[in-house]
């Protein structure tokens, strides 16, 4: 795993991938990581430095802890660098607590199913 710091105020090398991690409270954290780290080393790392006034949102296990980017749950071994996220800008993710991983095509398998169903009604 690549060396990941808490940002702070001053400047991201260009190799550098600035996230900005929302909560489902609504509070932000920024953290700088490596193209390198996958979601499950920027879900560790984070655990292990949690933020001050994240108390109420602490978690028991970094395992439970899971990145949403652009809608879609990232799978823990998912790097930042093959999702294309541009160095040294600062890039969106929600963090959640959540057991399990919704399977990767179920949503639109479902989308499928409900093309094929029918909800016309006739009146007369």
């Amino acid at each position: 795993m690549s060396i990941s710091v808490q940002a702070s105020e001053g400047h991201l090398m260009s190799f550098e991938v600035n996230l900005r991690l929302i909560l489902v409270s609504g509070k932000t954290q920024d953290f700088i990581f490596s193209p390198n780290d996958s979601a499950m080393d920027i879900a560790k790392h984070v655990f292990d430095n949690w933020p001050l006034g994240w108390e109420e949102e602490q978690v028991g296990s970094a395992s439970i802890l899971r990145l949403i980017f652009q809608g879609r749950f990232l799978h823990g071994s998912v790097t930042l660098g093959a999702l294309k996220l541009p160095p040294g800008r600062t890039t969106v993710m929600h963090l959640v607590a959540r057991e399990t991983l919704p399977e990767p095509n179920s949503h639109g398998q479902r989308n499928r199913e409900k093309i094929t169903e029918s909800n016309c009604c006739l009146l007369l």
